[in-house]
């Protein structure tokens, strides 16, 4: 945020971010942009890439202290301005109109997407760091491919069936094609069951018990967030085998994923029944 700016903006900040005047008139450090981020999973990636600190806004589902922007579909253009960033990355989720409309002038802004491969995850990583001037954009990127597969072949899952399962908007879906867990589970050896694309939504109980039926995985993974109720699933009849997994290291397409893959390696002898 620029010293220049008119007092009363400074002071609305201030109560945005929770902190005092003091604190959200420092704004990022001198050597890196502010940025804006909109969506928890790209703040995941600006961490893996050194650039926590020049975050200045966050939306209202993160859980950074910053001054909230509104959510993915519904940016808050006033904060947005207040903030100056000169970067705004968000998810391609916020239509286009929108982005267009709120942009502040100066600001730079990234409709990124991510949900459908791990190739876009990576993606993701060069496209920030080449906005947000770092060295090696594409050298960044490749080691963090470099990790993730190493990762995803030391899990070595030898073809077991797997439904990966989560219940985290208050009823259960699971992912199939499409998907960057479908991409990162397969490569680290599972045969994922899920014959739909992208998401296939069940309804609790009897849905879902003719899903697992249907599919007849060997393992069902479920991506649960310590505290939210919503991620519960009352007691499955007939499965073989359930590994709860923490759905803050799985549920975003970012970095964070290597932690999800470590998690996995340490839980072998659950879903492979060793």
């Amino acid at each position: 945020m620029r010293s220049d700016r008119p007092l009363p903006a400074l002071a609305l900040i201030a109560l945005l971010w929770g902190a005092g005047a003091g604190a959200a008139a420092e704004g990022p450090p001198a050597d890196c942009p502010a940025i804006v981020s909109q969506s928890p999973y790209l703040t995941h990636t600006l961490a893996w890439l050194g650039l926590s600190d020049c975050i200045v806004g966050t939306s209202r589902y993160d859980t950074l202290d910053r001054p909230r922007t509104g959510g993915v579909l519904d940016p808050d253009g006033e904060a947005l301005a207040l903030l100056e960033p000169a970067l705004w990355f968000t998810s391609d989720w916020t239509p286009e109109e929108r982005v267009q409309a709120l942009t502040p002038p100066g600001t730079h802004a990234y409709r990124l997407d991510g949900f459908h491969s791990m190739a876009q995850v990576e993606e993701n990583l060069r496209t920030i760091a080449a906005a947000a001037g770092l060295s090696d954009p594409a050298g960044r990127a490749a080691a963090f491919r470099g990790a993730w597969r190493a990762k995803a072949a030391a899990v070595a899952a030898g073809g077991k069936r797997a439904l990966l399962l989560s219940a985290c908007t208050g009823r259960p879906y699971s992912f199939g094609r499409d998907t960057w867990l479908y991409d990162l589970f397969t490569s680290a050896g599972f045969s994922v069951v899920e014959t739909a694309e992208r998401l296939h939504w069940s309804e609790p109980g009897e849905g879902l018990e003719r899903l697992i039926g249907e599919l007849n995985p060997q393992v069902i993974f479920l991506f649960e967030r310590p505290g939210a109720k919503q991620c519960a699933l009352p007691p499955i009849q007939g499965a073989t085998r359930i590994v709860p997994l923490d759905g803050e290291r799985f549920l975003h397409p970012a970095p964070i994923l290597l932690q999800g893959l470590d998690q996995l390696i340490a839980k072998r002898a659950e879903w492979a029944g060793e």
